[in-house]
């Protein structure tokens, strides 16, 4: 087991090795952000021990200042640390294929049929096994991050601000990481002995080459001419790229807001339908974007348009991802190792467990309960559960997934597949 300071000593595992934990980690991500990122550290840190917990918590604070989605960066991340750009192309391509590749079926299912209650009733199971991963990464991470009453007192006003009053998640961060700065004693704590990194025109290349990537299909779509429809459909969604700060969840009434009202490229439930295939597959909840360009293109085109417009706006939606993590990943153990610059991150790292618990809280509601609704109170916004709608299935499956991975320590793969086709079994015998 991984203690906060304990340096990882394990050999580096060859690339192929890795790579089939970065497809693992892809195909079983389900469940938003707190369930990704409590998958990853089970693998990577619990078991395969190639990342200690501290440079773990390091690598989840910087990933959390970055727009776009932090598990998918964390694992670049991570990759990178093994094997460089090729390690983490391959852990970031990895967490999010499988997951596109479900979208990009199901958004053409979808904008066939319309009906997506045979995809609920398939990850009915994998839900409610979510829930139980999530409970445990959390209970995990905020032992070994919440060192202080400071900590835990800024952990749970960072979950009252983000849950109770609805505040930007970016404000957040920025409040914890000024008051870690602040209250930092860096003439008692020396800092460690490492080099600031003298990479400056290594990085401004990264940069250069990576800006170069992101824009390469705009200027294949003007060479093609007549193309008005997906260059302001790839511009949308790469503004959307640069704010998308606290992940899906916080960008998501931004994007319908646009989607819908000013653009009209789908309705409200149709975007709500989307929401709910990004939560239910593998892969970042992000990949509502995919959904949202297939169902677009699709609108103005046909099938042809539709995949098109689904993989320009995954690729102006992921690239940056990669330009964030290969240009500031070589600065991250640099940054932990500055006092003023630690108190900052370790106070962000007491915001994020409380953002986490902000995302369990919501994601277990919506799964345990088919009708959530937002009330607003004054400046109070509640996530109100209409009881009579509590599903049995769930709780039952909650319980049976409880026992299996926190008494029984069944290996997870093991228990996500039998709660799924337990979920199934439940949900047919109920039609």
């Amino acid at each position: 087991m991984s203690t906060l300071n304990q340096v990882v000593d394990s050999p580096r595992p060859d690339f192929l090795t890795a790579l089939k934990v970065w497809i693992k980690i892809g195909l079983l991500s389900f469940g938003g952000p707190a369930a990704q990122i409590a998958l990853m550290h089970k693998l990577i840190v619990e078991e395969k021990n190639w990342l200690s917990e501290k440079q773990y918590l390091n690598a989840l604070n910087f990933c959390m200042l970055l727009p776009g989605p932090e598990a998918m960066q964390l694992a670049s991340y991570a990759g990178w640390r093994m094997h460089g750009v090729r390690g983490g192309l391959a852990a970031g391509l990895s967490f999010v294929l499988p997951g596109a590749l479900v979208i990009m079926i199901l958004a053409g299912a979808y904008s066939v049929y319309g009906d997506i209650s045979i995809i609920n009733a398939l990850f009915l199971g994998i839900k409610a096994a979510v829930i139980v991963v999530v409970i445990e990464a959390l209970l995990r991470v905020a032992k070994r991050a919440l060192v202080t009453t400071e900590h835990w007192l800024i952990a749970v006003l960072a979950f009252v601000a983000i849950f109770f009053f609805n505040l930007p998640y970016p404000l957040i961060v920025i409040a914890a990481a000024a008051f870690g700065f602040i209250r930092s004693r860096s003439d008692k704590e020396p800092a460690q002995a490492i080099a600031k990194p003298d990479m400056a025109g290594a990085t401004f290349k990264t940069v250069i080459t990576w800006l170069a990537i992101w824009i390469l299909p705009f200027v294949l779509l003007y060479a093609l001419g007549d193309q008005h429809f997906l260059i302001k459909l790839g511009a949308f969604f790469s503004k959307l790229a640069v704010v998308t700060f606290g992940g899906a969840y916080a960008v998501l009434a931004y994007l319908a807001q646009d989607v819908v009202t000013q653009f009209g490229w789908l309705t409200a439930d149709e975007m709500m339908d989307g929401l709910g295939l990004a939560e239910t597959t593998p892969g970042p909840l992000i990949l509502v974007t995919e959904f949202v360009g297939f169902i677009a293109g699709f609108r103005e085109g046909g099938i042809a348009l539709g995949i098109t417009a689904a993989l320009i706006t995954l690729w102006v939606t992921f690239v940056p991802c990669f330009l964030w993590i290969f240009a500031g990943a070589p600065y991250i153990e640099w940054i932990s190792a500055q006092p003023r610059l630690k108190g900052a991150l370790s106070a962000i790292t007491a915001a994020v467990v409380g953002v986490i618990l902000n995302l369990s809280v919501w994601f277990a509601l919506h799964v345990l309960f088919e009708s959530v609704t937002a009330t607003k109170i004054g400046p109070l916004s509640l996530w109100t559960p209409e009881w009579g709608t509590l599903d049995w299935r769930v709780v039952l499956l909650v319980v049976g997934c409880s026992i299996a991975l926190l008494r029984l320590h069944w290996s997870l793969m093991l228990v996500l597949a039998l709660s799924a086709m337990a979920g199934l079994a439940l949900q047919v015998s109920t039609l």
